[in-house]
């Protein structure tokens, strides 16, 4: 745990009681606040109240005494409208901050120095996370990794010397978090996401913005600069002053990362390093994944690691569950779980690696549909459609072989018959939905670990892939 002692002897209110709520309210009673626990979830007060917290409706309470809210990053900031608490503290003056900006104020009296990675992007933060986690425990560092992979940032151990964090950060996480100043930051990506809690991709944009923006003067910002709001991003970055690293997996770069081929290469003043080829890489397949692995390899460089300790570290990197995860094969077909393609980018990325697919799509929609996926289409060879979007991508679709499935239970059967009698050299029976699982499941990684028992439970079950 890092205790918040920056609320020494204050009393601070905490709204949302899930993980990183809990978390929070265990660190700032342990740094010697006052903590009073709300939700608008019964269990979730009972559960706080078991723990020791005061609990109480903040609607009762007298807000001239809270020195801040903490707010969890689910509850709406700005849109689309804010939260009654968020109107309720800017009413009585009252700061509103995430649990990442109470360990960034710990960081600042305690550990400055401390090395503080922090991955922003709409799509790759959490693989670029775990992986940058991996090389830097390969060299030999206490690394400690969370944020929005699921350790709650303030269950890790606190900053310290020759400890590093390794933090996923979302734009919810990153609008609560006004003093965020990462020793290395890494933009990866900006494209329409969660514009409901946004307003606008331009809104969006600014928000991720700031991660990179904020890094120490002497730190490094990451930028991926193959989309037009990163490209810009990096270009404001650098006028500021910051030293940026621009990485590319689309064009060659004058200075910074690029792939050439199979081969992420790093580009000095004219100088081209070899660091790896993806290929040696095989929990990294696609483009999408070297656009991670480089934006990895120039964060651990920052920070000093060796080339020959990253090179060693990309090729051991074990991968992530539900994100382009192997998980077996029947016959020739290889069954691959893309649970976290939870938007039609993400979902072109996974469509992009594979060449003959059977493609199991559907869930709760998001703005825009399956639309921009057309180009994949031809790598389709059936589609087998699930949840609330079943109907509209089926429309979309139009002459690609496709059934309406409705549920995992029938399209994973489905897909692997069609799949094992289709002729083809490897066929993928492919889980990358396009779609959050909300119709159908509390989350991605519970539909995902679904699809792994439904694939498993196969006659014949699956060899190691």
């Amino acid at each position: 745990m890092t205790p918040v002692t920056s609320f020494k002897g204050k009393t601070v209110a905490v709204f949302g009681l899930g993980g990183s709520g809990l978390a929070s309210c265990r660190a700032l009673k342990a740094g010697g606040a006052e903590v009073i626990a709300s939700d608008d979830t019964p269990a979730k007060l009972a559960e706080a109240a078991k723990e020791g917290f005061i609990t109480a409706d903040l609607r009762t309470v007298s807000w001239e005494n809270l020195a801040a809210l903490v707010l969890t990053p689910g509850v709406p900031l700005t849109h689309p409208k804010p939260h009654w608490t968020v109107d309720a503290a800017k009413a009585a003056g009252v700061e509103v901050i995430g649990d990442i900006e109470l360990f960034c104020r710990e960081r600042k009296l305690h550990a400055p120095d401390s090395p503080f990675v922090a991955i922003t992007g709409t799509n790759g933060k959490s693989t670029t996370t775990a992986l940058i986690a991996h090389l830097m425990r390969e060299a030999g560092y206490d690394t400690q990794m969370g944020g929005n992979i699921g350790t709650a940032i303030l269950s890790l151990e606190p900053p310290a010397k020759g400890r590093v964090h390794v933090i996923e950060i979302s734009s919810y996480q990153i609008d609560l978090t006004p003093s965020l100043d990462p020793t290395v930051g890494i933009l990866l990506n900006v494209t329409e996401d969660h514009i409901d809690r946004h307003g606008t991709i331009e809104h969006y944009a600014a928000v991720k913005e700031r991660l990179v923006a904020g890094v120490q003067q002497s730190g490094t910002a990451i930028v991926g600069v193959d989309d037009p709001f990163c490209a810009a991003i990096a270009d404001r970055v650098a006028q500021a002053g910051k030293n940026v690293v621009r990485v590319s997996v689309k064009r060659p770069v004058a200075d910074g990362i690029c792939l050439e081929g199979e081969t992420i290469v790093r580009v000095d003043g004219g100088a081209r390093t070899r660091i790896a080829s993806v290929a040696e890489i095989g929990s990294l397949r696609g483009l999408h994944n070297a656009q991670n692995a480089a934006c990895a390899s120039a964060a651990v460089l920052a920070l000093g690691v060796s080339a020959e300790v990253l090179q060693k570290g990309l090729r051991s990197f074990p991968g992530l569950a539900h994100r382009m995860e192997q998980i077996g094969r029947q016959g020739s077909a290889l069954f691959v779980n893309d649970s976290k393609g939870t938007n039609a980018d993400a979902a072109a990325r996974a469509l992009s690696s594979f060449k003959d697919i059977f493609w199991i799509a559907g869930g709760k929609p998001k703005t825009g549909g399956i639309e921009s996926l057309r180009e994949f289409f031809p790598r389709i060879r059936k589609a087998y459609l699930i949840g609330e979007a079943a109907e509209e991508f089926a429309k979309t679709l139009g002459d690609v072989p496709h059934e309406i499935s409705m549920t995992l239970e029938e399209a994973v059967p489905h897909a692997a018959r069609d799949a094992a009698g289709s002729g083809l050299t490897e066929p993928v029976v492919l889980l990358s939905p396009a779609c959050a699982s909300f119709d159908q499941f509390p989350n991605f990684e519970k539909r995902g670990d679904r699809f792994r028992e439904v694939a498993r439970a196969l006659p014949g079950g699956l060899t190691p892939p």
